[in-house]
């Protein structure tokens, strides 16, 4: 064991944060720390470095252990290049190679004893540099600085002109260079692009020290995570397994400590109407026995309520008009910003019914090409045409559909001005803001809150065609969860960009990698592109393009129109569907669609029976209603009659209660 947390509690403001918390690491492990936004994640790491002090509990290293901490934002305050910044970690290494160098020189000049002397500093500088991987110093530092995103080319630029995120990626690489027993990262992956992420999984998953993440990234978790360690209502709870045998144990956990709960709950309810009951009678010998289990009832220990999860939002997204088979059509799309061509010559086109998701490194364009879809931004050439009665929904990671001076209430009814109060504020409660929460500024939101009201506008819009900007940025994982089921089940189009390869694979049918500045396609969600996408890119891009080093991924056809001398390339280009990877996606694409069609077949059928339903269960109740009007009583035709439709119905209704229970299982 190298970390041992034990009975931490702390509070801010009189509210309890950690309260009792406790878990241990053991050597290499691979842990991750989840739960949602402001459960005290990241004041649990800052009291394991030490930034915090507890208010209670303590925190133990085994003796000797080295651990390097990252923070979500770095200000590395510098003018060091980022190679230099990067070099600094391997100093103790350089300063030694360089008296290894200054030694095999001052050899020249030395004889008898203190040659002899320098000779055995010699060999000693010699072992060390050996031992601590001297030779591959150089190759370590480029490596690292590759596989989280930086080209050779940035390598020399100066650490002051960086981003935010480009100078947290600095950090991130002097962390691991320093190849501490124990790494704590918190929230890593939020400036990395997807293949920086691969490569960090990688590096992860081999490294020899242990690990201990926080992460909002499910997939990235479902990687790397060998314990899962939960932040829950001031309690710490760990689970053995990675995200989603976590998932699972969880549900398991919460149905038992709900059942114990409300069956506890029946029985309190039950000795609380006997005991009013004996109380009731006003005789001795019962208000003694009401008495006697009033004893019996305090002496139960009772079950907590379990915690709820803030799952009410419950997003259903179904489009007002149904749009033509062709949604979008795009021809020779291209656009640079100066001397920078993001993509030229881009073709492809989305269906009805498709879920979308463009990916691609960071500077691609995959945002560009968003705005440029929705009007936001211009092309320098091409066409982008719109199939017939298609309604576009948009949503920005800016959120630049948002007012900051606006309440969350004047940003919808100004939006939609025949809501009235009720139909706003049921709206605002679906995406959790309840109470005085619609009264809010705009402004004044988080980002997470600014993304529910972006996707309440949109969910009260008549779009049929959404095109989402990462959406699920600055979403916890609960929220994340319900935004896929509502993506997932919409029957509407979708195109979006994001780097959540949790969720593209929940919601997408296909993947369009913006890669050397064209689309290739990929017929299926994120584990078939993994699957394919080295197959692919040595395919259409040649074997020595590799994207991290590691096995990458493939597709099926590529969307491209670019000069190419090679008529295989050409014929590629004019007819993608004639390959055998696109022959096997379109079998793909095809049992997909009849999957869609039959689904949508049942969901009809279920609706028909539920509107029968309710048809017949109000016929019942007026039929109740009229026997007990004495007139018909008095009428024994109209009774017999009544009665005779009624044992029909209820018959009727027994059928179709049986078929119902068919079709939504």
């Amino acid at each position: 064991m190298i970390l041992s947390v034990h009975n931490v509690s702390i509070s801010f403001d009189g509210k309890d944060i950690l309260k009792d918390a406790s878990f241990h690491i053991e050597n290499n492990e691979k842990a991750a720390i989840v739960g949602i936004n402001g459960a005290g994640k990241t004041t649990l790491l800052k009291i394991i470095i030490g930034q915090l002090a507890a208010e209670s509990g303590e925190v133990t290293f085994s003796k000797g252990i080295t651990y390097g901490y990252l923070a979500q934002n770095q200000n590395i305050d510098t003018t060091n290049t980022i190679y230099e910044e990067l070099m600094e970690v391997k100093r103790d290494v350089i300063d030694l190679e360089k008296s290894i160098r200054d030694a095999e020189e001052q050899m020249k000049h030395l004889e008898g004893d203190e040659l002899n002397a320098l000779m055995d500093r010699y060999t000693r500088m010699n072992e060390e540099f050996q031992r601590k991987s001297g030779y591959a110093w150089k190759s370590e530092v480029t490596g690292v600085a590759k596989g989280l995103g930086f080209l050779d080319e940035e390598l020399n630029k100066s650490i002051s002109t960086l981003s935010g995120g480009q100078k947290t990626r600095v950090a991130l690489g002097k962390l691991l260079l320093q190849s501490p027993d124990l790494i704590i990262l918190d929230e890593p992956t939020n400036h990395l692009d997807m293949n920086s992420i691969r490569w960090l999984e990688n590096y992860l998953l081999n490294y020899k020290g242990a690990v201990l993440i926080v992460s909002h990234d499910r997939y990235f978790l479902d990687k790397i995570a060998g314990k899962i360690i939960e932040v829950e209502n001031t309690k710490v709870s760990s689970f053995t397994g990675n995200y989603s045998s976590y998932a699972v144990k969880k549900e398991q956990l919460r149905a038992i400590e709900w059942n114990a709960y409300i069956k506890q709950q029946q029985e309190i309810k039950h000795q609380e109407e006997v005991i009013a009951k004996l109380k009731s009678f006003n005789r001795e010998k019962s208000i003694k026995r009401a008495e006697s289990r009033e004893k019996m009832l305090d002496k139960i220990e009772r079950i907590d309520k379990p915690t709820e999860i803030d799952d009410r939002m419950k997003i259903t997204l179904r489009p007002s008009c149904e749009s033509g088979g062709d949604v979008l059509d795009a021809e020779g799309l291209s656009k640079a910003f100066g001397n920078e061509q993001l993509f030229s010559g881009l073709n492809f086109n989305i269906k009805k019914g498709e879920h979308v998701a463009i990916i691609g490194d960071n500077g691609t364009g995959k945002t560009t090409l968003l705005k440029i879809i929705n009007g936001v931004e211009s092309l320098d050439a091409g066409e982008i045409t719109l199939g017939v009665k298609v309604h576009i929904g948009y949503y920005d990671q800016e959120h630049h559909v948002l007012h900051d001076e606006k309440t969350l209430f004047e940003e919808i009814s100004d939006a939609y001005p025949t809501l009235n109060n009720t139909e706003i504020r049921n709206t605002l409660a679906a995406f959790l803001f309840t109470g005085d929460d619609v009264f809010k500024r705009i402004g004044d939101l988080s980002g997470g809150e600014k993304g529910r009201v972006s996707l309440a506008k949109l969910m009260l819009s008549d779009a049929n065609f959404l095109i989402l900007d990462e959406p699920t940025n600055h979403l916890d994982i609960t929220s994340k969860e319900i935004l896929e089921s509502a993506i997932a089940g919409y029957e509407g189009t979708v195109l979006y960009v994001s780097h959540d390869r949790y969720f593209i694979n929940k919601t997408a049918t296909r993947i369009l990698d913006l890669t050397h500045g064209t689309f290739v396609n990929y017929i299926g969600n994120y584990d078939y592109y993994i699957e394919h996408v080295d197959e692919q890119n040595a395919r259409l891009f040649g074997a020595s393009d590799s994207k991290d080093g590691s096995s990458m991924l493939s597709g099926s056809f590529k969307y491209q129109n670019q000069a190419d001398s090679s008529a295989d390339t050409a014929a590629q280009n004019s007819a993608p569907d004639t390959s055998a990877s696109a022959t096997g996606g379109a079998a793909d694409w095809k049992a997909q669609k009849e999957a869609q069609a039959k689904k949508r077949k049942q969901e009809a059928a279920l609706k028909k029976c539920e509107d029968e339903i309710a048809k017949l269960e109000a016929r019942d109740s007026e039929i109740t209603e009229l026997l007990s009007d004495p007139s018909i009583g008095t009428d024994l035709a109209k009774l017999r009659k009544l009665t005779d439709e009624q044992t029909e119905l209820q018959d009727k209704l027994s059928a179709l209660y049986d078929e119902w229970e068919s079709l939504s299982l």
